[in-house]
Protein backbone atom coordinates (compact mmCIF):
# COMPACT_ATOMS: atom_id res chain seq x y z
CA UNK A 1 0.00 0.00 0.00
CA UNK A 2 1.36 3.53 -0.68
CA UNK A 3 1.78 5.99 1.85
CA UNK A 4 -0.46 8.42 1.88
CA UNK A 5 0.16 12.17 2.77
CA UNK A 6 -2.29 15.23 4.05
CA UNK A 7 -1.35 17.70 1.35
CA UNK A 8 -2.98 20.95 1.29
CA UNK A 9 -3.53 23.30 -1.59
CA UNK A 10 -3.64 26.76 -1.08
CA UNK A 11 -5.29 28.86 -4.28
CA UNK A 12 -6.77 27.17 -6.41
CA UNK A 13 -6.51 28.85 -9.25
CA UNK A 14 -5.34 27.36 -12.94
CA UNK A 15 -2.06 26.13 -11.76
CA UNK A 16 -3.14 25.81 -7.56
CA UNK A 17 -6.10 22.98 -9.09
CA UNK A 18 -3.49 21.73 -11.62
CA UNK A 19 -1.52 20.81 -8.66
CA UNK A 20 -4.52 19.28 -6.88
CA UNK A 21 -5.58 17.46 -9.71
CA UNK A 22 -2.13 15.89 -10.35
CA UNK A 23 -1.34 15.30 -6.85
CA UNK A 24 -4.91 13.87 -6.31
CA UNK A 25 -4.18 11.32 -9.06
CA UNK A 26 -1.06 9.78 -7.66
CA UNK A 27 -2.79 7.79 -5.37
CA UNK A 28 -0.27 8.82 -2.89
CA UNK A 29 -2.18 11.33 -0.78
CA UNK A 30 -4.96 12.84 0.83
CA UNK A 31 -5.71 16.59 -0.51
CA UNK A 32 -7.16 19.52 1.31
CA UNK A 33 -7.20 23.37 0.18
CA UNK A 34 -8.05 26.43 1.03
CA UNK A 35 -9.81 28.98 -1.68
CA UNK A 36 -11.28 32.02 -0.59
CA UNK A 37 -13.88 32.46 -3.21
CA UNK A 38 -16.86 30.77 -1.67
CA UNK A 39 -18.52 29.74 -5.62
CA UNK A 40 -15.07 28.22 -6.56
CA UNK A 41 -14.24 26.91 -3.34
CA UNK A 42 -17.64 24.61 -3.73
CA UNK A 43 -16.93 23.44 -7.03
CA UNK A 44 -13.84 22.72 -6.90
CA UNK A 45 -14.19 20.33 -3.92
CA UNK A 46 -17.71 19.08 -5.86
CA UNK A 47 -15.54 18.32 -8.95
CA UNK A 48 -12.93 16.34 -6.82
CA UNK A 49 -14.76 14.52 -4.15
CA UNK A 50 -12.87 16.78 -1.69
CA UNK A 51 -14.84 16.68 1.92
CA UNK A 52 -15.87 20.08 3.44
CA UNK A 53 -13.95 18.99 6.51
CA UNK A 54 -10.91 19.37 3.96
CA UNK A 55 -11.82 22.41 2.65
CA UNK A 56 -10.92 26.15 3.97
CA UNK A 57 -11.64 29.71 3.46
CA UNK A 58 -8.03 30.83 4.38
CA UNK A 59 -4.20 29.28 5.58
CA UNK A 60 -5.20 30.23 9.04
CA UNK A 61 -8.27 28.83 9.05
CA UNK A 62 -6.51 25.33 7.73
CA UNK A 63 -4.05 25.83 10.66
CA UNK A 64 -6.14 26.39 12.84
CA UNK A 65 -7.60 23.21 12.26
CA UNK A 66 -7.34 19.46 14.05
CA UNK A 67 -5.95 18.07 10.35
CA UNK A 68 -2.22 17.41 10.01
CA UNK A 69 -1.08 18.59 7.08
CA UNK A 70 2.53 16.60 5.68
CA UNK A 71 3.02 18.91 2.96
CA UNK A 72 1.52 21.92 1.28
CA UNK A 73 1.72 23.48 -2.31
CA UNK A 74 1.98 27.46 -2.48
CA UNK A 75 0.13 28.60 -5.60
CA UNK A 76 -1.32 32.00 -4.02
CA UNK A 77 0.48 35.29 -6.28
CA UNK A 78 4.09 35.41 -5.66
CA UNK A 79 4.04 38.18 -2.75
CA UNK A 80 2.75 35.62 -0.64
CA UNK A 81 5.04 32.91 -1.23
CA UNK A 82 7.51 34.12 1.33
CA UNK A 83 5.25 35.39 4.49
CA UNK A 84 3.06 31.52 3.95
CA UNK A 85 6.18 29.72 3.44
CA UNK A 86 7.56 30.43 7.08
CA UNK A 87 4.03 29.75 8.36
CA UNK A 88 4.16 26.67 6.83
CA UNK A 89 7.67 25.91 8.08
CA UNK A 90 6.98 26.96 11.71
CA UNK A 91 4.54 24.16 11.72
CA UNK A 92 7.21 21.62 10.67
CA UNK A 93 5.25 21.42 7.09
CA UNK A 94 7.15 20.64 3.84
CA UNK A 95 6.16 22.66 0.78
CA UNK A 96 6.45 22.91 -3.32
CA UNK A 97 6.29 26.69 -3.88
CA UNK A 98 4.88 27.82 -7.00
CA UNK A 99 7.73 30.09 -9.26
CA UNK A 100 8.54 32.56 -8.93
CA UNK A 101 10.17 32.52 -5.35
CA UNK A 102 9.28 35.74 -4.49
CA UNK A 103 9.41 39.33 -6.12
CA UNK A 104 12.62 40.91 -4.21
CA UNK A 105 14.88 39.30 -1.76
CA UNK A 106 13.36 40.37 1.74
CA UNK A 107 12.59 37.74 3.76
CA UNK A 108 14.14 35.03 1.98
CA UNK A 109 17.10 34.21 4.10
CA UNK A 110 15.30 34.02 6.91
CA UNK A 111 12.70 31.73 5.01
CA UNK A 112 16.18 29.52 4.16
CA UNK A 113 17.14 29.64 7.94
CA UNK A 114 14.27 28.30 9.00
CA UNK A 115 13.55 25.27 6.36
CA UNK A 116 16.96 23.81 7.65
CA UNK A 117 16.75 24.77 11.21
CA UNK A 118 13.40 22.20 10.77
CA UNK A 119 14.92 19.73 8.37
CA UNK A 120 12.22 20.20 5.70
CA UNK A 121 12.04 19.60 2.24
CA UNK A 122 11.10 22.97 0.41
CA UNK A 123 11.14 22.83 -3.38
CA UNK A 124 10.14 25.25 -5.81
CA UNK A 125 7.93 24.55 -9.39
CA UNK A 126 10.01 25.13 -12.22
CA UNK A 127 8.38 23.17 -13.91
CA UNK A 128 10.40 23.22 -17.41
CA UNK A 129 12.70 21.22 -15.28
CA UNK A 130 10.38 17.88 -15.17
CA UNK A 131 9.43 18.21 -18.77
CA UNK A 132 11.03 15.08 -20.60
CA UNK A 133 12.91 16.69 -23.31
CA UNK A 134 14.56 19.14 -20.57
CA UNK A 135 15.39 15.81 -18.74
CA UNK A 136 16.94 14.11 -21.61
CA UNK A 137 18.46 16.96 -23.16
CA UNK A 138 20.26 17.40 -19.06
CA UNK A 139 21.36 13.79 -18.98
CA UNK A 140 23.14 13.40 -22.60
CA UNK A 141 24.73 16.98 -21.54
CA UNK A 142 25.96 15.65 -18.02
CA UNK A 143 26.99 12.28 -20.07
CA UNK A 144 29.98 14.10 -21.20
CA UNK A 145 29.58 12.51 -24.61
CA UNK A 146 29.50 15.79 -26.45
CA UNK A 147 32.12 17.62 -24.32
CA UNK A 148 32.15 21.19 -22.67
CA UNK A 149 29.36 23.20 -23.36
CA UNK A 150 30.01 26.47 -25.45
CA UNK A 151 26.51 27.97 -26.04
CA UNK A 152 23.04 27.89 -24.81
CA UNK A 153 20.21 29.21 -27.52
CA UNK A 154 16.70 29.33 -26.10
CA UNK A 155 14.03 30.28 -28.36
CA UNK A 156 10.09 30.52 -26.83
CA UNK A 157 7.39 31.42 -28.25
CA UNK A 158 3.45 30.84 -27.32
CA UNK A 159 -0.14 32.74 -28.20
CA UNK A 160 -1.03 34.03 -24.69
CA UNK A 161 -4.83 34.96 -25.65
CA UNK A 162 -5.39 31.00 -27.02
CA UNK A 163 -3.03 29.24 -24.24
CA UNK A 164 -4.71 31.19 -21.12
CA UNK A 165 -7.73 33.50 -22.15
CA UNK A 166 -7.81 34.66 -18.68
CA UNK A 167 -4.32 36.17 -18.59
CA UNK A 168 -5.50 39.93 -17.91
CA UNK A 169 -8.20 39.78 -15.28
CA UNK A 170 -5.23 37.53 -12.99
CA UNK A 171 -2.04 38.15 -11.44
CA UNK A 172 -0.26 38.10 -15.06
CA UNK A 173 -0.90 41.74 -15.79
CA UNK A 174 0.67 43.39 -12.72
CA UNK A 175 4.68 43.49 -12.08
CA UNK A 176 3.49 44.22 -8.18
CA UNK A 177 1.65 40.48 -8.43
CA UNK A 178 4.44 38.57 -10.37
CA UNK A 179 2.96 39.46 -13.85
CA UNK A 180 5.03 40.16 -16.99
CA UNK A 181 7.11 37.98 -19.28
CA UNK A 182 10.28 38.17 -16.97
CA UNK A 183 8.92 37.44 -13.92
CA UNK A 184 6.03 34.50 -14.77
CA UNK A 185 7.19 33.20 -18.06
CA UNK A 186 11.01 33.43 -19.11
CA UNK A 187 12.65 32.83 -15.30
CA UNK A 188 11.06 29.22 -16.14
CA UNK A 189 13.82 28.85 -19.22
CA UNK A 190 16.29 31.11 -16.79
CA UNK A 191 16.12 28.01 -14.27
CA UNK A 192 16.62 25.65 -17.00
CA UNK A 193 20.07 27.16 -18.03
CA UNK A 194 21.10 27.02 -14.34
CA UNK A 195 20.23 23.66 -14.38
CA UNK A 196 21.90 22.29 -17.27
CA UNK A 197 24.67 24.93 -17.14
CA UNK A 198 25.03 26.31 -13.50
CA UNK A 199 24.42 30.07 -12.23
CA UNK A 200 23.78 32.78 -14.53
CA UNK A 201 26.84 35.39 -13.83
CA UNK A 202 25.82 38.34 -15.51
CA UNK A 203 22.95 39.56 -17.87
CA UNK A 204 21.88 42.27 -19.86
CA UNK A 205 17.61 42.33 -21.10
CA UNK A 206 15.97 44.04 -23.81
CA UNK A 207 11.72 43.68 -22.93
CA UNK A 208 9.08 45.54 -24.19
CA UNK A 209 5.03 45.47 -24.57
CA UNK A 210 4.67 45.04 -28.37
CA UNK A 211 1.25 43.55 -29.11
CA UNK A 212 -0.25 41.47 -26.17
CA UNK A 213 -4.14 43.61 -25.86
CA UNK A 214 -5.47 44.25 -22.50
CA UNK A 215 -1.69 44.54 -20.42
CA UNK A 216 1.19 46.91 -20.52
CA UNK A 217 2.83 44.25 -18.95
CA UNK A 218 5.96 43.18 -21.35
CA UNK A 219 5.23 40.59 -23.45
CA UNK A 220 8.72 39.93 -25.62
CA UNK A 221 11.98 39.42 -23.80
CA UNK A 222 15.83 39.09 -25.53
CA UNK A 223 18.54 38.32 -22.83
CA UNK A 224 21.86 38.00 -22.95
CA UNK A 225 23.57 35.48 -20.15
CA UNK A 226 26.74 34.52 -18.96
CA UNK A 227 26.71 31.03 -16.84
CA UNK A 228 30.16 30.79 -15.80
CA UNK A 229 31.97 31.68 -19.38
CA UNK A 230 29.12 29.87 -21.44
CA UNK A 231 26.99 32.41 -23.58
CA UNK A 232 23.71 32.16 -23.45
CA UNK A 233 21.30 33.98 -25.66
CA UNK A 234 16.79 33.74 -24.36
CA UNK A 235 14.64 35.03 -26.43
CA UNK A 236 10.62 34.40 -25.76
CA UNK A 237 7.48 36.44 -26.89
CA UNK A 238 4.03 35.99 -25.71
CA UNK A 239 2.47 36.64 -29.49
CA UNK A 240 3.36 34.23 -32.32
CA UNK A 241 0.62 31.74 -33.42
CA UNK A 242 2.90 28.82 -32.58
CA UNK A 243 3.28 27.31 -29.66
CA UNK A 244 7.18 26.27 -29.86
CA UNK A 245 9.78 25.67 -27.57
CA UNK A 246 13.48 25.24 -28.76
CA UNK A 247 16.42 24.37 -26.40
CA UNK A 248 19.72 24.18 -28.08
CA UNK A 249 22.89 23.48 -26.33
CA UNK A 250 26.20 24.08 -28.42
CA UNK A 251 28.98 21.76 -27.13
CA UNK A 252 32.87 21.10 -28.50
CA UNK A 253 32.21 17.70 -29.90
CA UNK A 254 28.44 18.27 -30.80
CA UNK A 255 24.79 19.75 -30.58
CA UNK A 256 21.44 18.60 -28.60
CA UNK A 257 18.24 20.11 -29.01
CA UNK A 258 14.93 19.57 -27.43
CA UNK A 259 11.95 20.86 -29.51
CA UNK A 260 8.74 20.63 -27.84
CA UNK A 261 6.86 21.19 -31.04
CA UNK A 262 7.95 17.89 -32.37
CA UNK A 263 8.27 15.99 -29.31
CA UNK A 264 11.90 15.02 -29.79
CA UNK A 265 15.58 15.69 -28.50
CA UNK A 266 17.93 15.90 -31.39
CA UNK A 267 21.37 15.43 -31.89
CA UNK A 268 24.14 16.28 -34.40
CA UNK A 269 28.09 15.52 -33.88
CA UNK A 270 29.52 15.58 -37.38
CA UNK A 271 29.94 18.69 -39.08
CA UNK A 272 27.25 18.94 -41.82
CA UNK A 273 26.15 16.07 -41.28
CA UNK A 274 22.25 14.80 -40.57
CA UNK A 275 20.75 15.79 -37.08
CA UNK A 276 19.47 12.52 -35.29
CA UNK A 277 15.92 12.61 -33.64
CA UNK A 278 14.49 10.65 -31.24
CA UNK A 279 10.81 10.75 -29.70
CA UNK A 280 9.17 11.09 -26.63
CA UNK A 281 5.71 10.75 -25.21
CA UNK A 282 4.10 13.66 -23.68
CA UNK A 283 -0.33 13.60 -23.92
CA UNK A 284 -1.18 16.25 -21.56
CA UNK A 285 1.22 18.86 -20.17
CA UNK A 286 -0.39 17.28 -16.64
CA UNK A 287 2.14 14.08 -16.86
CA UNK A 288 5.29 16.99 -16.76
CA UNK A 289 3.45 18.05 -13.37
CA UNK A 290 2.92 14.60 -12.17
CA UNK A 291 6.56 13.98 -12.52
CA UNK A 292 7.44 17.49 -10.64
CA UNK A 293 5.09 16.52 -7.63
CA UNK A 294 5.72 12.76 -7.32
CA UNK A 295 9.46 13.62 -7.21
CA UNK A 296 8.53 16.61 -4.07
CA UNK A 297 6.41 13.28 -2.40
CA UNK A 298 9.93 10.91 -2.51
CA UNK A 299 11.56 13.89 -1.15
CA UNK A 300 9.31 14.07 1.50
CA UNK A 301 9.49 10.56 2.31
CA UNK A 302 13.69 10.62 2.28
CA UNK A 303 14.21 9.36 -0.88
CA UNK A 304 14.68 10.60 -4.21
CA UNK A 305 15.08 14.60 -4.36
CA UNK A 306 13.52 17.68 -5.61
CA UNK A 307 13.83 19.02 -9.58
CA UNK A 308 14.30 22.36 -8.33
CA UNK A 309 15.59 23.08 -4.84
CA UNK A 310 15.22 26.51 -2.38
CA UNK A 311 18.64 27.53 -2.78
CA UNK A 312 18.72 27.09 -6.65
CA UNK A 313 15.07 29.09 -6.83
CA UNK A 314 16.97 32.21 -5.11
CA UNK A 315 19.61 32.24 -7.85
CA UNK A 316 16.72 32.41 -10.19
CA UNK A 317 14.89 35.00 -8.36
CA UNK A 318 18.55 37.19 -8.34
CA UNK A 319 18.56 36.48 -12.04
CA UNK A 320 14.63 37.40 -12.46
CA UNK A 321 16.00 41.11 -10.59
CA UNK A 322 18.86 41.50 -12.32
CA UNK A 323 16.63 40.97 -15.91
CA UNK A 324 14.08 43.96 -14.48
CA UNK A 325 16.54 46.22 -13.31
CA UNK A 326 18.97 45.45 -16.61
CA UNK A 327 15.54 45.83 -19.12
CA UNK A 328 14.93 49.46 -17.28
CA UNK A 329 18.26 50.53 -17.54
CA UNK A 330 19.83 49.10 -20.90
CA UNK A 331 22.85 48.08 -19.00
CA UNK A 332 24.53 44.84 -17.97
CA UNK A 333 23.79 43.28 -14.45
CA UNK A 334 26.41 41.38 -12.18
CA UNK A 335 24.60 38.84 -10.20
CA UNK A 336 26.01 38.00 -6.61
Amino acid sequence: MKIQHTVLIIGTGSIGERHLRCLQSTGRCRIAFCEPLDERRKDVATRYGIGEELTFVSLDEALASDTPFEAAVVASPAPFHIPMGMQLAGRGIHILMEKPLSLSLEGVEEFQNLIREKELVAAVGYTHRAHPAISDLKKQLDSGAFGKALELRVDVGQHLTTLRPAYADVYFADPKMGGGAIQDMITHFYSVGDWLLGPIDRIVTHARHLALPRVEVEDTVHSLADHNGVMAVYAQNLTQKQNEVFVTVICENGSIRADYGRKRISTISEPNGAWQHKSYELDDIDEVYVTQDSAFLDAVEGHGSTFCTLEEAVRTLRVNLASLQSAETMSWQTIP
